[in-house]
């Protein structure tokens, strides 16, 4: 009566080894370099059986997308968790993506040339888009757990530009050559002060006409309802 289980425990664990084998070679020979043919033979399988569980090197990439958020998003929901104001959160979220994925900077390096949307691995594809949201919806709990007040014709945005600032620094991050990517992390504690800072000004009165600028741009460049009344949003 156990042998499903026992199937489909062994079929997991098939699938696991044979990307964790092609992660490997990936890291070691380059993505481009290594075929199908030589993750089969890494993972000490037939070639059929390497393309039963992932039918090319795009899906075995995909494969790690969903098993790198999966295995970030308990993390990052413990230091949001524990953290008390929104440099903490930002420092923890992004860091934690650093530190998970420096096994795998040169790949990463690697995949940082499939950037166009149209391309199924680029993080602003249709088919990274579940991936993408729950990443964006990191950014949002820690915008509202910190409280940050700015109008809703910009607020709504916060978090996707957010994000847009994370993909910035780790593609900066991927391609630093300095010791222990130390100009990364430099970038990342200057632009994230300046953030910061951006923010508490943000919040001021005064800003209430850039915030029109930045709502209208923001609405044409991420919506497509025509009927928002912009006036109405920066009250």
């Amino acid at each position: 009566m156990n042998a499903p289980a026992t199937t489909t425990s062994k079929s997991e664990a098939t699938r696991a080894h044979i990307l964790a084998s092609a992660l490997a070679a990936f890291r070691e020979r380059g993505f481009e370099r290594v075929t199908m043919r030589e993750v089969a033979a890494d993972a000490g399988v037939a070639l059929g059986a390497a393309y039963y569980y992932f039918d090319s090197k795009d899906a075995l990439v995909m494969a790690f997308y969903e098993q790198a958020q999966a295995e970030i998003l308990p993390a990052v929901e413990r230091v949001l968790a524990q953290s008390r104001t929104l440099e903490q959160r930002l420092r923890a979220i992004i860091q934690h993506k650093f530190d998970y994925f420096a096994p795998n900077r040169r790949l990463m390096a690697a995949l940082s040339s499939h950037i166009d949307p149209h391309n199924p691995l680029s993080p602003f594809s249709n088919d990274t888009a579940r991936i993408r949201e729950q990443d964006i919806a990191c950014f949002a709990r820690a915008i509202t757990d910190s409280g940050v007040k700015l109008p809703p014709s910009t607020l709504p945005y916060l978090p996707r530009l957010l994000w847009m600032y994370q993909m910035g620094l780790m593609l900066f991050w991927v391609y630093d050559r300095s010791d222990r990517q130390q100009l990364t992390a430099l970038l990342f504690d200057k632009t994230l002060q300046m953030i910061l800072i951006a923010l508490k000004l943000a919040s001021m009165p005064i800003m209430r006409p850039l915030h029109r600028q930045a709502g209208e741009l923001l609405h044409a460049i991420y919506d497509s309802d025509p009927n928002v009344d912009f006036d109405q949003a920066n009250q």
